[in-house]
C-alpha cells in the first residue's frame, strides 16, 4: 500500500490532497500527468511507486543541483537512488550504469540533455524501466513560460519504453500549456490530476512604493523570518544585498554567474538561518527543500503569472502563514512594455544576430549542425555593436525557430586532454605538486588520450590531500608544459547549432517563433499587470482565473480583500 511505504521510508502518517490519487493512477499503469502548486509534494508521488514498482524508475529534470539534494535525501533515507550529470567521470558513470542493469537502483535522475546521446539511449535499451517521469513538465511546452528545447528529447523515452507508464508534473499550466505537454511527451490518455491553485496560508499583497529600497528596509524591520527577495538583474541582488547588510540585515546576493563556491555557501548560510535574506535571480529557488520561508517579495515585477506564482509559492510550504509582497511603482507600467518591444527585435536584426555569431564563432556556410560552442556575449557586443539584451532576445527567438538551442545559465566544469603519448610523461621534469596532480588525473579519469574528459577540481585535490588552489596551479603548469590541453570551468552561455549555418535569404523565422509569441507574452504581460495594478479584484481571484479556475468566493487575506472589509 502507498501509505505504507510512505510511513516505512518518510515518517508520514497522510498524503497531502491530490498525492495518493495521482499515486494510485500511475500504478494502475496509466499515463499521468499531475498538477500540483509549489510545496504541494511533488516527488512523494513519484517516489513512492517508484519503491512499489519493479524496475528502475528514469526521472528527468532541468537542475542539477536538484538532482543532487533529491537524490542524497533519498540515500539517507536508505533508498537506492543516483543521478548522472556530465560533471562525472567515466568510472562513475559505469558503475551507475551497470547497477541500473542489474536492478539495484530504484530512482535514475537524469538531465534532457542525456537523451542526445544515442550512445545513452541504447546502453538503457536493455533495462528493466518500471516509470518515467518529467518533473518541471512546463518546460516541454513551446508555449509555456520556460520552454527548453532540450526537453523534447524526453518524447525518445517514451518511443524506447512504449508501454512504461509516464508521469509529468508541474506547478503552473495553463490549459494550452497543459495541452502540449500532452502532445509533445506523446502521453496516451492521461489521467490529470490537479489540485486548486489556492494557498490558503499564502497571502498576496502588493505594496505601491516610490522609493521600493525605503519600503523593503520597512517590511523586513516589521517582519521575521528567512526571505527571498527576487530582481530582475544579477547586478541588482548585489546591490540590494549590500544595501541590506548597511541597514543592519543579515543579507546575501544569488545568481546563475557566480562562482560555485560562493552561491553553495549563499544558499548553505541561508538554508541553516545564518542569514536571513537571500537576494536573487529567478535562477535561486526551484527544488529548495526549506518550508519555513515566511516572506517572499518581489522587488522587480515578473513578466508572468506563472513565474510570480512559482516563485511567491517558495512561501509558506510548512502551511503556517507567509506573505507573498510585490513592489510596484507607476514606471513598471512602462517597465513591462519595454520588457516586450526588447524581447521581440525585429526579424531582420534577429537574422542579423545569427549570422554574426555564427561568423564570431568562425562557423561557415552550411557548417556547424550540432556543434556546441561557449559564447562570450559581453565581447561578442563589443565587436558588434549590439546591446546584450538584443543577442539574447535573438537567440531565444532563434531557438524557437528552430536554428539553436540557448543554454544561458549554463556551468560547465573543467575539461582536459592529454596531449603527449604515455610514455613520454616519465621524461616530463614537473615539481611534486604538479606530478602529483598528474598522477592523481591519470588514478581517478579514463579516456585522457583520447578525448577531453571533465573533471572535478574539488573531487581530485579531495583525493590528493591539496587545496583546490594547489589543483588548479598544477593544471595551469601542465598546461603551459605543453601536457594537457585544460578548459577551465566556465560560466559562459552554450549555443548549440541545431542546423547547418544557413545563409541570411534562406532563414525563415515562423509565425509560432515570433508573431503567436509575441501576442502569447502581450497576452501574460496584460494579465500580470491586472494582477499589480486592480484596486478592486481579490488578487488571488485573479490568479486562480489566469490559471483558468474559477473561485466561489474571495481569500480575504490579501490587500485588497482586507482593503475592502474596513
Amino acid at each position: 500500500m502507498p501509505l505504507s511505504v510512505l510511513k516505512k521510508y518518510w515518517g508520514y502518517d497522510a498524503f497531502r490532497p491530490q498525492q495518493e490519487d495521482i499515486i494510485r493512477s500511475v500504478l494502475s499503469g496509466s499515463d499521468t500527468v499531475g498538477l500540483l502548486p509549489t510545496g504541494g509534494g511533488k516527488s512523494i508521488t513519484f517516489q513512492v511507486p517508484a519503491l512499489m514498482m519493479d524496475g528502475v524508475t528514469i526521472v528527468v529534470t532541468p537542475l542539477i543541483s536538484l538532482m543532487k539534494d533529491q537524490v542524497d535525501a533519498l540515500q539517507r533515507r536508505g533508498i537506492e537512488a543516483a543521478y548522472l550529470n556530465w560533471g562525472m567521470n567515466y568510472p562513475q558513470i559505469r558503475l551507475i550504469m551497470d547497477k541500473c542493469a542489474l536492478g539495484r537502483i530504484k530512482l535514475l535522475y537524469i538531465s534532457p540533455e542525456k537523451l542526445r546521446g544515442q550512445n545513452f539511449l541504447d546502453q538503457i535499451r536493455s533495462w528493466n524501466v518500471s516509470m518515467i517521469v518529467v518533473d518541471e513538465a512546463h518546460c516541454v511546452s513551446q508555449w509555456g513560460h520556460d520552454f527548453r528545447p532540450s526537453y523534447l528529447e524526453i518524447s525518445r523515452l517514451r518511443e524506447l519504453f512504449p508501454d512504461v507508464p509516464m508521469m509529468a508534473l508541474t506547478a503552473s499550466a495553463t490549459k494550452d500549456v497543459l495541452e502540449d505537454i500532452i502532445l509533445q511527451l506523446k502521453m496516451r490518455s492521461p489521467n490529470v490530476l490537479r489540485r486548486s491553485f489556492s494557498r490558503d496560508n499564502l497571502y498576496y499583497i502588493v505594496r505601491k512604493a516610490g522609493d521600493k529600497k525605503q519600503e523593503l528596509v520597512h517590511i523586513l524591520s516589521h517582519t521575521e523570518g528567512p526571505t527571498i527577495i527576487y530582481v530582475r538583474s544579477r547586478a541588482k541582488t548585489i546591490k540590494i544585498a549590500e544595501e541590506l547588510v548597511e541597514e543592519g540585515f543579515s543579507a546575501r546576493p544569488y545568481h546563475a554567474g557566480l562562482m560555485p563556491q560562493i552561491k553553495e555557501q549563499a544558499q548553505e548560510e541561508w538554508m541553516c538561518q545564518q542569514c536571513r535574506v537571500i537576494v536573487a535571480t529567478t535562477a535561486f529557488g526551484m527544488g529548495i527543500d526549506k518550508a519555513d520561508v515566511r516572506q517572499v517579495i518581489h522587488y522587480d515585477i515578473p513578466s508572468s503569472l506563472e513565474e510570480y506564482y512559482q516563485e511567491a509559492g517558495r512561501a509558506g510550504r510548512d502551511g503556517k502563514p507567509s506573505y507573498a509582497v510585490m513592489l510596484v511603482n507607476y514606471r513598471d507600467r512602462k517597465t513591462l512594455s519595454d520588457r516586450l518591444e526588447d524581447a521581440f527585435p525585429p526579424k531582420d536584426v534577429v537574422n542579423d544576430v545569427y549570422q554574426n555569431i555564427c561568423a564570431y564563432l568562425g562557423v561557415g556556410i552550411g557548417e556547424g549542425q550540432d556543434l556546441t560552442y561557449q559564447l562570450n556575449i559581453p565581447l561578442f557586443c563589443k565587436r558588434f555593436g549590439y546591446e546584450k539584451q538584443t543577442v539574447r532576445a535573438s537567440l531565444k527567438i532563434m531557438t524557437y525557430a528552430g536554428y539553436v538551442e540557448f543554454e544561458e545559465d549554463a556551468n560547465i566544469s573543467t575539461r582536459i586532454k592529454i596531449n603527449v603519448r604515455k610514455e613520454d610523461l616519465y621524461d616530463a621534469r614537473l615539481d611534486n605538486k604538479t606530478d602529483m596532480v598528474l598522477q592523481g588525473l591519470l588514478r581517478t579519469y579514463t579516456g585522457l588520450f583520447a578525448d577531453y574528459v571533465f573533471i572535478n577540481e574539488s573531487q581530485l585535490a579531495s583525493n590528493l590531500s591539496l587545496k583546490v588552489e594547489d589543483v588548479n596551479e598544477g593544471l595551469i603548469n601542465l598546461s603551459r608544459h605543453h601536457i594537457i590541453s585544460y578548459i577551465p570551468k566556465s560560466n559562459f552561455p552554450l549555443l548549440t547549432l541545431l542546423t547547418r549555418r544557413e545563409q541570411k535569404s534562406h532563414v525563415l523565422i515562423p509565425l509560432s517563433a515570433y508573431e503567436q509569441r509575441y501576442e502569447l507574452m502581450r497576452h501574460r504581460l496584460e494579465w500580470m499587470l491586472r494582477f499589480a495594478f486592480d484596486q478592486e479584484t481579490c488578487r488571488e481571484t485573479i490568479l486562480l482565473e489566469y490559471f483558468g479556475e474559477h473561485p466561489e468566493y474571495c481569500c480575504g487575506t490579501c490587500d485588497i480583500c482586507r482593503k475592502n472589509r474596513q
